[in-house]
C-alpha cells in the first residue's frame, strides 16, 4: 500500500478573468450613461395634444347589479336605464377595453337583465360578462 509523502499545493482561485468582466462592465455602463446625457441635450419640440386619453390601463370591470324589483345598480350607485347607457359610453372612451359584470337577482325577470346587456351593447361594451353562483351538493338536494 503506497502512502503518499508529497504535501499538494491547495488549490488557488484565479479571479483575473473575472476582474476583465467587470471592468469591461463598468466601461459600457459609463459610455451608456454619457449617451444619455446627450439625448437630453437635443433640441426636439416634442408634439403636443389638445385632449389627453387615459394613460393607466382600464380599471377592473364596472358591476351592474339587477335587483329583484327591476332597480338597475351601477357599482352601487341606482341609475335608469338611460343613465347606466351615457355612463358606460362614457367610461369606454376613456378605456376602449372596459369590461363589465351584470349580476342579477335570481329572483327577478330575465327581461331587465336583457335590456341591460342591450344597454351595454348600445355603449359599445365588448367585454362583457354574466355572474352566476355554482350551487353545492347540499343545495340540490332541496
Amino acid at each position: 500500500m503506497p502512502l503518499k509523502t508529497t504535501v499538494d499545493e491547495t488549490p488557488t482561485l484565479n479571479l483575473t478573468s473575472m476582474i476583465d468582466v467587470l471592468f469591461l462592465l463598468i466601461i459600457f455602463f459609463m459610455v451608456g450613461t454619457e449617451f444619455t446625457d446627450m439625448e437630453r441635450s437635443i433640441d426636439l419640440a416634442v408634439p403636443e395634444l389638445r385632449r389627453g386619453g387615459a394613460l393607466t390601463d382600464a380599471p377592473t370591470r364596472r358591476v351592474v347589479n339587477v335587483q329583484a324589483d327591476g332597480r338597475i345598480d351601477l357599482d352601487r350607485q341606482n341609475v335608469t336605464l338611460n343613465q347606466l347607457t351615457t355612463q358606460l359610453a362614457a367610461a369606454r372612451q376613456q378605456y376602449a377595453a372596459l369590461g363589465v359584470l351584470v349580476r342579477g337577482d335570481g329572483q327577478g325577470t330575465f327581461q331587465r337583465v336583457a335590456e341591460v346587456l342591450g344597454a351595454c351593447k348600445e355603449a359599445g361594451i365588448a367585454d362583457v360578462g354574466i355572474a352566476v353562483r355554482i350551487r353545492s351538493d347540499r343545495q340540490r338536494t332541496r
